[in-house]
């Protein structure tokens, strides 16, 4: 497809499934802070199914890129539609490489797209925050960008781990404060704790407002 192609084919689909989810799940969405224009953020989201990808993409404004496994792009319609959304195929060779995920998404960053990760590291398999990994951190510092928090309520009991269908239970998304850090938190060792002892602060407060 042609630059204009994808575009109107991404804003379609985009707004189908806003649709689509706004009607079946009740959807709603809730920002904190307004969006900068001006600023590309790293949007670091909990992750508790398969679904939420399509729940951040469809509610934040912009593109968001991501790195989704290859085996999800096989079925031409979700693959075609995930596609549209931002979503970039990595191999499971690829995925099991930390460093090989890090560059990946450094790459995405760095073509000028907001990036979305899963801090987690994989979906919650009980519905509770997870223990974050540092590579949200570590392209935070390496690209010294912001981190806009993001927090989905609702999305393991519409479709938990191994759920192959998606029940009719409320969605909602929150989008957080963005968080923003000094050069001498992007440059230092102990900055990436910073980082992520904020980033953890902050799901836990997205995580209390039921």
């Amino acid at each position: 497809m042609k630059p204009r192609q994808n575009k109107i084919f991404y804003v379609i689909v985009k707004n189908f499934f806003k649709i689509l989810l706004m009607i079946y799940n009740r959807c709603s969405s809730r920002w904190l802070e307004k969006l900068n224009p001006d600023e590309k953020f790293i949007v670091a989201c909990n992750h508790a199914s398969n679904l939420d990808p399509l729940v951040v993409g469809c509610f934040f404004p912009r593109m968001l890129r991501y790195l989704a496994k290859e085996e999800l792009f096989e079925g031409w319609f979700l693959g075609t539609c995930i596609k549209a959304l931002g979503a970039v195929p990595v191999s499971r060779t690829t995925n099991a490489s930390a460093a090989g995920a890090l560059k990946g998404f450094m790459k995405l960053y760095q073509d000028g797209s907001d990036v979305l990760i899963f801090p987690e590291g994989g979906r919650t398999l009980d519905g509770n925050l997870q223990p974050l990994e540092a590579g949200v951190a570590l392209i935070a510092a390496h690209e010294k960008a912001p981190i806009l928090p993001v927090f989905i309520h609702g999305s393991f009991k519409a479709m938990p781990p191994g759920s192959a269908f998606v029940k009719p239970s409320k969605l909602r998304v929150t989008f957080g404060k963005p968080l923003r850090f000094s050069d001498d938190v992007y440059k230092s060792k102990e900055g990436r704790n910073v980082i992520m002892n904020s980033l953890e602060k902050s799901f836990k407060e997205l995580e209390a407002m039921q």
